[in-house]
This record gives C-alpha cells, sequence and structure tokens, in this order.
C-alpha cells in the first residue's frame, strides 16, 4: 500500500511522472517552477495516467546550495494541491527538514537520491506511514564526481544499495515501505549506465521494487546522438527493456507516451487485458 493505492508489483508497473519546480531542471528549463504551471502539469500527467507525482525543488546536479525554507515553499504548495487527485505524491529531497514537511502536508513518497546521506532521513520516514526510495549516488549532495570510476558498477551499485537499505530498516521502516534506484547517470557515465540497465536484474534481486530513472537523460542523448529534446523514443526503449528486466516503477517526462508505453508491456506480459476485443472476432 502506497498513498492508499495497492499496487501488486508482480503483475503492475507505476508510471511517475516528474514534476520539477526549480528554475534550472536538465530536462524542462524551468517550464513548471511557477506553482500554477506545476500544479497544471502535475494534474495533466494524472490525467493521461501517472499514478505516482514526483514533485522536486532542487535539481541533482552541482550546483549553488538551495536554501531549505525555500526549497519547502517550493514543494509542499504543489504537494498541497494535489491532495485527493488520485495519484500517488512523492517528493524528491535529500532534506530531511524538506522530507519534514513534505509529510506533514500529505506527501505519500520521499525520493532521496543522496542514498541516505543524512540517517535523519531515515528517521523522519519511519516515524511516518511513507515510504522511501534509496538511490544510489556516490558525491555528497549537489556536489561533483568527476570521471567516476567502477570495478564493477553493478556489484558496486547492488552493495551500495544493500548497505543503504539496511540502515532505513535499522532506523525502523519496514521492508514494504523500501523502494530502490540505482540511479542512471547519477555519478555515472554512459557506459555505467547502459551496463545497469543490462544488468538490472542483479538489482531487483536485492528484493525491493526497483524504480529507474531513465526519461531523456545524458546517456541516452550520447548513445543516440539526440538532442535534450529528441530522446523520447530512447526514453521509451529503455524504460521498456527495464520493465523487462524486472523495474516496476518507470520515472518518466512524457507521461501519456510513457503510459502507453508501459501498458502495452504489461499486456504483452500477461499482466493486463486489453481496453476492448474486436479484431478479426466476427
Amino acid at each position: 500500500m502506497i498513498g492508499g493505492r495497492e499496487f501488486d508489483f508482480d503483475r503492475e508497473i507505476a508510471v511517475m511522472a516528474i514534476i520539477n519546480r526549480t528554475p534550472d531542471s536538465f530536462f524542462d528549463q524551468g517550464a513548471t517552477f511557477a506553482l500554477d504551471k506545476a500544479v497544471a502539469a502535475a494534474h495533466q500527467a494524472i490525467s493521461d495516467g501517472a499514478d505516482w507525482v514526483d514533485i522536486g525543488g532542487v535539481k541533482f546536479a552541482p550546483g549553488p546550495p538551495v536554501p531549505v525554507e525555500q526549497e519547502i515553499d517550493r514543494v509542499v504548495p504543489v504537494v498541497l494541491a494535489l491532495r485527493g487527485a488520485g495519484a500517488v505524491i512523492s517528493v524528491d529531497t535529500f532534506q530531511a527538514a524538506v522530507a519534514r514537511a513534505a509529510l506533514a502536508a500529505g506527501a505519500d513518497v520521499i525520493n532521496d537520491t543522496t542514498g541516505i546521506h543524512d540517517p535523519l532521513m531515515a528517521d523522519i520516514v519511519a516515524d511516518s506511514d511513507a515510504t522511501l526510495v534509496v538511490t544510489h549516488s556516490l558525491a555528497r549532495p549537489r556536489m561533483p564526481h568527476p570521471a567516476p570510476r567502477y570495478g564493477d558498477v553493478v556489484s558496486e551499485v547492488a552493495a551500495f544499495l544493500r548497505e543503504r537499505t539496511e540502515l532505513a530498516l535499522s532506523r525502523g521502516i519496514p521492508a514494504e515501505r523500501i523502494i530502490i534506484d540505482p540511479g542512471h547517470d547519477l555519478n555515472k557515465n554512459t557506459r555505467h549506465s547502459l551496463e545497469l540497465t543490462r544488468r538490472l536484474p542483479e538489482i531487483a534481486a536485492l528484493g525491493y521494487p526497483t524504480l529507474v530513472a531513465v526519461s531523456n537523460k545524458d546517456f541516452i542523448g550520447e548513445t543516440l546522438g539526440r538532442a535534450r529534446d529528441e530522446r523520447v523514443e530512447g526514453s521509451l526503449a529503455a524504460a521498456v527493456f527495464s520493465i523487462m528486466q524486472g523495474a516496476r516503477i518507470v520515472r518518466m517526462h512524457n507521461v501519456r507516451a510513457a503510459v502507453d508505453a508501459v501498458r502495452m508491456t504489461e499486456a504483452i506480459l500477461g499482466f493486463r487485458e486489453p481496453s476492448y476485443e474486436r479484431h478479426n472476432l466476427a
């Protein structure tokens, strides 16, 4: 149960829409920074079939610090506006104080892209009914990690996620409220992200629902030679392949296209019945 919704991840894939209340997000470049734009985009995503909405007030990439109060002012009004809208509400933050404020406002999930860099984050989630997304990254929050190197990126990511989920458990978060994310492109180069995608079953084998955030990322752009706004098809291919490899939540920008791709994949896998049947029945 996540945000009042029952998900059977043995037979169901959730689509998480991305709503950035940042002036400098890598993909939309501030298109949903204004509160009314962010709320409208979230409602449109839900109308397009999104199961979750992930709200971020600070981008992952290195940059000047954003005051916690300012981040709260960015995300909490969106959370409040979406209560009762029919989707799981997630907040993308590494700040424990932001998580506390977001949960008080009605958020259902905290999406921590720093892998519980601050253990207080786990304590705050443990004291709620919320779910925590534990993501792999190497650098301190918003700090650069130039030319990251791994001996075996998949085994090292898996070891990190195992260690950090054990921390979450030790702080009182039950296993059923933990999700893992290998962190495509987060302190990783294109070959690292491709290998993580190819060997995703090794991450899913940790036993928690696996989220992949592949949408419009640089590993897709570099692989295909496509600019930031020309990566939809590559993103959908990466998402579908990840589902086949064990992903159960896909974090996507282009929601309507992603929902269709995901629902078609579910039908092929036998998870979902067709909406209707007429072809060659008469």
